[in-house]
């Protein structure tokens, strides 16, 4: 082991046990700090008093009579990330959020049952999904409000719009809330089908027909932006073309697979694709690294 070596292999332990003594004696902890979820413990010493979902924070919003802040995301979030830095490490924000909400953190890795949950009432809301999910709710735990992404401005105007709403007119606001409860309850319900080899190959044709308008046959993937890779859909269209010996629909997956492969959503190093590209080249990628080996 060279000099040089060692000076950097003695650097970067000294950097471990540096950044390892700080986060053990932060300025903050909460109740996420036993948990064991990444995700959970990088919120562990924000200045928001988080609390794991579970029977003790919905007795503690029922007991003091508060709607609850439910944040969902994961470690690969890059949003969650952004949003965690702007308001969640900021004491403004959190004097806001634990003032006048209980606030429970979420891993959707860990409990995709309740991401679930909250992701249907922002559709049912009309709002588009995504991470980080921030829902409000009542005491029990039903939804009432909610949205992905917010910059800090819009963050604390928001909570505090819909608490004062909520204190002025609770009758209504639980009203809104059974109701979208049922609408959750309404969307899950799954009719039993009981006709059988209804797939047919002239429906398939129909609908390659339809779904090749928005194909993008110069940079493969769909038109426009962003750009997702979607495996099952290739997989799918790769069979198809193979029984069908349909030249055109292979020539459009290796064309996508070839731009996906020699551009920026691909990770050179370490393999595996980026969740999509921001543009319609696939060169800007989205920061969560999704599909990897298992998908490609």
């Amino acid at each position: 082991m060279t000099m040089r070596i060692k000076f950097l292999y003695l650097f970067f332990i000294f950097i471990f046990f540096l950044s390892y003594g700080q986060k053990k004696n932060p300025m903050y902890t909460n109740k996420l700090v036993d948990e064991t979820s990444p995700y959970l413990l990088q919120h562990a010493y924000n200045p928001v008093n988080w609390h794991p979902w579970g029977d003790e924070a919905l007795k503690k919003a029922k007991d003091e009579n508060k709607l609850i802040i439910v944040s969902i995301g994961y470690s690969a979030c890059h949003w969650c990330h952004v949003m965690e830095k702007e308001s969640f490490e900021d004491e403004e924000v959190a004097k806001l959020m634990n003032d006048n909400f209980i606030c429970i953190k979420i891993d959707r890795e860990e409990r995709p049952d309740i991401d679930q949950m909250y992701m249907d009432a922002i559709h049912l809301m009309g709002q588009r999904g995504g991470w980080p999910l921030n829902c409000i709710a009542l005491p029990n735990g039903k939804p009432i409000w909610g949205g992905t992404y917010f910059k800090k401005d819009d963050w604390m105007q928001q909570i505090k719009a819909v608490n004062n709403y909520y204190l002025k007119n609770t009758k209504k606001t639980i009203e809104y809330a059974n109701k979208l409860v049922e609408g959750i309850k309404q969307s899950n319900l799954v009719e039993k089908e009981n006709k059988i080899d209804r797939l047919t190959p002239k429906l398939i044709e129909e609908y390659l027909i339809s779904w090749e308008k928005s194909w993008d046959m110069k940079n493969g993937g769909r038109l426009g932006a962003p750009k997702f890779p979607l495996p099952n859909n290739y997989i799918f269209l790769m069979e198809y073309a193979s029984i069908t010996k349909n030249t055109k629909i292979k020539d459009y997956v290796e064309l996508s697979l070839d731009k996906m492969s020699s551009s920026g959503l691909y990770d050179q190093i370490g393999g595996g694709f980026c969740r999509y590209s921001t543009d319609q080249y696939w060169h800007v990628p989205h920061f969560e690294k999704c599909y990897m080996i298992m998908d490609n």
